[in-house]
C-alpha cells in the first residue's frame, strides 16, 4: 500500500496561487528529492491532485476525494450540473482531466497534506507549523424564499409578503441567534444571496441565498442546524412567503491520525520551528481520505490570514520550510515501514 501526499488544483473566482496547489507541488518536490539521490522509497509514494475541492462550480466540495473514498458514486458526480449549466463528465473530458482508473483502485497506506493555513493563527502566534489534529464539520444549504412581488409605496409593511426583508431576518438570525448563542467555533456564512426582480422600486417576489455552518463539534454543529431550521418554520408563518431549503453539502467532523500528528509535531521540533497544535476550519481532501486511511495536515502561515482572494501570501522559506517537514515526515514514515 503506498503512501499518499496531495492536496487539489481547483480554485474559486479572483482566488491566490497557493491554496491547494502547494500541497501538490510540495508532494511532487517531495518525489524530486527522492530521486535527486537516487533513493528507493520502502514503499511506493503516490502525489494526488484532487477534483473540484472548493465545490463552488459543482457541489459537493471535496468531491474527487470523495469519490476516491468510495462516499459518492463516480456516476453521480460526473452527472452533477454545474452552477453553470454544464456537466462535470463533460468538462473533464473537454480539458482532457476524464481518467479510466477505477476511483479508490489505490488505497493509501497513509495520507499527508501540505497547506496554507489560511487563516490568522499562526502568524498572529509567531509559528511556522500547524499540526492540524481535527477538522470542522461542514452543513451547506440553499435557502429559496417566495413572496409576493408589489409596488414598493403603496403596500403597507404589515401586508406584505417580502422575501428580501425574510432573507435578510434569517441571515441576521444566523449571526445573532446561531453565532451569538454559540461558544465561538460555531461559524455561519451567506456568500451568496440573490433577490428578483432585483428593481428598486418592487418588493421582491424571491429571494435565493446560501448558508454554510461549521463547528469542529458535531453536536454543537446540530444544535446550529435546528436553531435555524425552527426560525425558518416561524418566520414562514408570520410573513406569509414559502420556504424551500435543499441540502447541498453535510461532513461531519474529522479526528486525523493521532500518530501522524505526532510525527508531524515531532518534525518539526527537530528542525526548532515553531509549532502548535490546532483545528482546521476549512474543508480539505484530508478529511474525506481520512475515511479510507490514516491521516494527517500540515500548516504553514497565511499572511494576514488572507485566502480566496489575491492577496493570499505565503514567505517563499516558510513554504520551503514547510516542505522540509512533509520530506521528513515521508522519510520517518518510510524508515517505520
Amino acid at each position: 500500500m503506498p503512501l499518499m501526499m496531495g492536496s487539489h488544483i481547483d480554485t474559486v473566482r479572483n482566488a491566490g496561487a497557493l491554496d491547494g496547489c502547494y500541497g501538490v507541488l510540495a508532494g511532487l518536490a517531495v518525489v524530486r528529492a527522492y530521486q535527486a539521490v537516487d533513493a528507493q522509497p520502502t514503499r511506493a509514494i503516490i502525489v494526488g491532485a484532487f477534483t473540484n475541492e472548493e465545490g463552488v462550480r459543482y457541489q459537493p466540495d471535496m468531491m474527487g476525494s470523495l469519490v476516491y473514498a468510495g462516499r459518492l458514486a463516480v456516476d453521480k458526480a460526473l452527472n452533477t450540473i454545474g452552477t453553470d449549466g454544464t456537466r462535470l463528465g463533460d468538462e473533464l473530458t473537454r480539458i482532457g482531466y476524464a481518467g479510466d482508473l477505477e476511483p479508490g483502485a489505490i488505497v493509501p497506506h497513509e495520507y499527508l497534506e501540505l497547506h496554507i493555513e489560511q487563516g490568522p493563527v499562526l502568524e498572529a502566534e509567531g509559528q511556522l507549523i500547524g499540526v492540524v489534529e481535527n477538522l470542522q464539520g461542514i452543513s451547506w444549504q440553499k435557502i429559496t424564499v417566495h413572496g409576493t412581488a408589489n409596488h414598493a409605496g403603496t403596500i403597507p409593511t404589515r401586508l406584505r409578503h417580502d422575501a428580501g426583508y425574510v432573507a435578510a431576518a434569517i441571515v441576521t438570525f444566523l449571526r445573532e441567534r446561531v453565532v451569538g448563542a454559540a461558544p465561538e467555533t460555531t461559524l455561519a456564512t451567506t456568500g451568496s444571496l440573490r433577490i428578483e426582480p432585483d428593481v428598486i422600486n418592487v418588493i421582491p417576489r424571491k429571494a435565493t441565498f446560501t448558508v454554510d455552518l461549521r463547528d469542529p463539534d458535531e453536536k454543537r454543529l446540530q444544535a446550529a442546524e435546528k436553531r435555524l431550521a425552527d426560525f425558518l418554520m416561524e418566520i414562514a408563518e408570520r410573513e406569509g412567503v414559502k420556504l424551500e431549503t435543499e441540502r447541498l453539502v453535510r461532513f461531519e467532523p474529522v479526528v486525523f491520525d493521532a500518530g501522524l500528528a505526532d510525527e508531524i509535531e515531532a518534525s518539526a521540533k527537530r528542525f526548532g520551528f515553531a509549532n502548535r497544535r490546532m483545528t482546521s476550519g476549512a474543508g480539505h481532501d484530508a478529511q474525506m481520505i481520512a475515511r479510507i486511511a490514516p491521516s494527517a495536515m500540515i500548516f504553514v502561515p497565511s499572511r494576514g490570514g488572507i485566502s480566496h482572494n489575491p492577496r493570499e501570501h505565503t514567505d517563499d522559506d516558510q513554504l520551503v520550510q514547510g516542505a522540509h517537514v512533509l520530506l521528513d515526515v515521508v522519510q520517518r514514515r518510510m524508515a517505520a515501514a
